[in-house]
């Protein structure tokens, strides 16, 4: 699996000759993606089976390595294919630090006013996106009580988005293990690739 990987990905930069490093991370508890992250300007990782990311060592899991690194990292689904990643993108916008650097087109419940996503949520990040080339179009969602990953996850669905791109633990890390999170329910159940930051 991993020489197919391997194939793919040089394939890809070279199509688009792009310069690029290809590092495997040893597995053992003595393993530190974070570490060979720091020097990359992307990271990217499979998605930990959900049945065993729970055992994982915490330092190993992708959303660790987007928080220790202060690097964005592509989570790829362990499941599926993907052919085209980033032709409809879903940002999912908080006026959060980690948001912020993940940037967004997309609204869950946001804030309103001065302290909050501005007069009108998403106006200000649209137009720092259009600075860029980008069409971004607000859209506000309402979770109705639903915790805000599943709302997330639903509208990628609905928009046929094919990456997801987000802030890393707007909360506190021990509040989503504890109480769960948009970042844990997301990496979870993710269907397309996520690209992190935090």
């Amino acid at each position: 699996m991993a020489a197919k990987t391997r194939e793919m990905f040089d394939h890809a930069t070279g199509l688009r000759r792009l310069s690029a490093e290809w590092r495997e991370i040893p597995e053992g508890a003595d393993a530190d993606p974070a570490l060979h992250a720091r020097y990359a300007d992307l990271a990217i990782f499979g998605q930990l089976d959900p049945e065993r990311a729970e055992t994982e060592p915490t330092r190993q899991r992708p959303e660790h390595v987007a928080i220790a690194s202060g690097r964005p990292v592509l989570i790829v689904p362990y499941a599926g294919r993907f052919d085209n990643v980033g032709r409809r993108v879903l940002i999912a916008w908080s006026a959060t630090r980690e948001a912020a650097r993940a940037v967004a087109d997309a609204m869950v419940d946001p804030r309103e006013g001065v302290g909050g996503h501005g007069e009108l949520p998403g106006a200000d990040i649209a137009l720092h996106l259009a600075r860029h080339g980008v069409k971004a179009q607000i859209e506000r969602t309402v979770s109705a009580g639903l915790p805000v990953g599943e709302v997330l996850l639903s509208r990628l669905a609905d928009l046929g988005a094919d990456l997801l791109v987000m802030g890393a633990y707007g909360h506190s890390r021990a509040r989503e293990v504890l109480f769960g999170g948009a970042t844990r329910s997301v990496l979870r159940s993710m269907t397309v690739p996520v690209l992190m930051s935090h």
